[in-house]
């Protein structure tokens, strides 16, 4: 363990605490002591620790795996974590969930930069992938299992940390391919004794392809972000801080038109536009981190009846405005205390709902210990809802090196979802909602470091949800909840299950080639009593889910050719288990070619064997796809 060292390396995400220090120089680390930031994880605790320190599964991606990866498409990174899949209707842009370990897309956590970005307009939630691209992305930080004692509402499933780059210098890509599709890249950044100022955007556009699987029509989509951060350093341990993005999207969609009301090809478009920021101040002397900031999020959805309208059909408005202080104390020794609290506001609107508000506020507190083979920590939280009232979680993890290098694991987690603003108060809410609640286990082993040359973990979990919210369909009933409800409402009905295995291995072949895989195992079920679907899996669970690379450097103009294989078994479109949905494997191939020190062209083939799939049903997919481009770096 290097945890006095890491006490002293500077970051700029707001989720991270840093020490105001100057940064290194363009594309150098100059620090002996210094950890690879694919070492350190912010999701388990809340404030920077190493992997090896939590006996939380986790799973960090950097910058340098994203590049190799290739591409705009985030999912096709977020493949490489254990336990992971994916559902999207259609094309490039369209509604992207993410499901880990068979939880809903709505019970992942997901910040960028630090600030919340579920969404409280969307009746579940969740946050809608379709418009983070994994272009201006330096890391992804993913712990599966549920984590709300750190983290509060949402943390069922997990929680995923999107980190923007934060570049000294400049670096540019772009990149042409299939259907006509642009991936633009720059970020750029300066750094000295007293901050950091650093901007980063990217351009994306597609003429796609149609939504609808029997449409003829290609479904399009554009989309541009910018991103900011800044950094002013008080005193050798002390600094103030803000980031900014925004994101914009125009999607081409699909729907239902006259006269036969069968989805196909429309005209309609949807425009989606993220904002979000935070500022903040942190303290960091080696004993005590503090760190404290403001954040918000507005995520507007507006839809048109085709490009050439004005005023949209409908629209869809919702906000978060939160305070968050977090700190770590080393009380002597190995002995440290995490700490904690928040306060969340967040209100919706829409063309048929008039502004609607709640607030949601906690403490936590969590002890560790780290000392020699053994780390360790517990702790607890409280959260008050402004409507439904209190929810307690517990959360405790273990990490022991039985010898050098293999490391014991075990966590168990509590989380909690509170009932969207849609779910109580929409024309389909439901006021006498209380929480999703979750409890999670995991067990396992793990050798080295998924940073290093060579890493394999295998980790056996399990994760009970209670009081699931699900919709009513009030068809044909009059009494009981469905009274005065002609179109259904909400209300906790489910019971679910997940538990499986995760296989994670990575290692070098030689001095040239390199391997990674990452598998899971997943059994869903539904166990609400009475339920006409009890004893059914989740939909669009697939049991099985594989992710396999291999990387070859030639040792002559360090031309690197690899490729990628994703295997995903049978599962279900519906609950009901009645439309199966049959597995499939993609292959991928890549090449990369550095052109002196600052330049490299690369390239790859997606869905090389031009699959025909369905993740979705009724819903198209991408056939094979070739992809050329470049990048800079200066």
């Amino acid at each position: 363990m290097r945890k006095y060292l890491i006490l002293g390396v500077s970051l700029a995400a707001i989720a991270s605490p840093a020490l105001a220090q100057p940064p290194a120089q363009p594309h150098e680390n100059t620090d002996p002591y210094a950890l690879e930031e694919t070492e350190i994880t912010v999701t388990a605790t809340g404030t920077r620790i190493e992997v090896e320190d939590t006996g939380q599964p986790v799973t960090v991606i950097g910058r340098s795996e994203i590049e190799s990866i290739q591409g705009a498409d985030v999912t096709r990174v977020l493949e490489r974590a254990p336990g992971v899949t994916f559902t999207r209707n259609g094309p490039p842009g369209a509604t992207t969930g993410v499901n880990v370990r068979g939880a809903e897309t709505a019970q992942l956590l997901v910040l960028v930069d630090g600030v919340r970005l579920n969404d409280p307009s969307s009746p579940g939630g969740g946050f809608d992938f379709g418009n983070l691209l994994s272009g201006t992305l330096a890391k992804l930080d993913l712990t599966r299992g549920s984590n709300s004692t750190i983290w509060g509402s949402d943390a069922i499933g997990g929680v995923l940390e999107a980190t923007t780059r934060s570049t000294t210098g400049i670096d540019a890509s772009a990149e042409y391919g299939a259907r006509d599709t642009v991936y633009t890249t720059a970020t750029a950044g300066i750094g000295g004794d007293t901050g950091y100022l650093g901007i980063g955007g990217d351009y994306y556009r597609t003429d796609g392809f149609s939504a609808a699987a029997v449409g003829t029509e290609p479904d399009g989509f554009e989309h541009y972000s910018i991103n900011g951060r800044a950094r002013y350093y008080l005193d050798p341990a002390s600094e103030i801080f803000a980031t900014a993005r925004y994101a914009r999207g125009d999607l081409d969609i699909d729907g239902y038109p006259a006269p036969t009301y069968t989805f196909g090809d429309t005209p309609e478009t949807q425009r989606t536009k993220q904002l979000s920021g935070a500022v903040g101040a942190l303290r960091d002397t080696g004993t005590l981190y503090l760190k404290a900031y403001y954040s918000f999020a507005d995520t507007d959805r507006d839809s048109y009846a085709s490009d050439t309208s004005d005023t949209p059909a409908y629209s869809y408005k919702g906000r978060s405005d939160r305070i968050d202080a977090r700190g770590e104390y080393r009380l002597i020794g190995p002995l440290l205390v995490d700490f904690g609290g928040s306060y969340e506001w967040t209100s919706f609107e829409s063309t048929y709902d008039a502004r609607q508000s709640t607030g949601i506020g906690g403490i936590y507190a969590q002890a560790g210990i780290e000392y020699g083979a053994l780390s360790a920590h517990a702790g607890v939280r409280h959260d008050e809802h402004q409507d439904f009232g209190g929810a307690t979680s517990f959360g405790a993890d273990v990490s022991y090196a039985i010898v050098p290098g293999l490391r014991l694991r075990a966590s168990v987690g509590e989380g909690f979802k509170a009932p969207t603003l849609y779910q109580l108060l929409s024309d389909y809410g439901n006021e006498t909602l209380v929480p999703e609640n979750s409890t999670s286990f995991d067990l396992g082993l793990a050798w080295g470091d998924r940073s290093k040359d060579g890493y394999a973990a295998v980790t056996l979990f399990r994760r009970d949800t209670d009081d699931q919210i699900d919709f009513v369909n009030c068809t044909g009933q009059t009494t009981g909840i469905c009274t005065n409800r002609p179109f259904g409402t909400y209300d906790n009905v489910g019971k679910t299950r997940a538990q499986g295995v995760e296989v994670e291995l990575g290692r070098d072949l030689g001095a040239n080639l390199s391997t990674r895989l990452a598998y899971a195992f997943t059994d869903t079920e539904n166990r609400t009593p009475g339920d006409a679907r009890e004893g059914n899996d989740l939909a669009r669970r697939p049991r099985h889910a594989l992710t396999a690379s291999l990387d070859w450097r030639s040792p002559l103009a360090g031309l690197v050719l690899g490729g990628d294989v994703r295997l995903v078994s049978d599962s279900f479109d519906d609950n009901f288990n009645a439309t199966r949905l049959d597995g499939y494997a993609l292959t991928t191939l890549r090449a990369s070619l550095p052109v002196g020190e600052r330049f490299e062209l690369y390239g790859r083939v997606e869905n090389l064997f031009d699959v025909d799939y369905t993740s979705v049903v009724g819903y198209g997919t991408p056939g094979r796809s070739a992809y050329v481009g470049a990048r800079l770096k200066l």
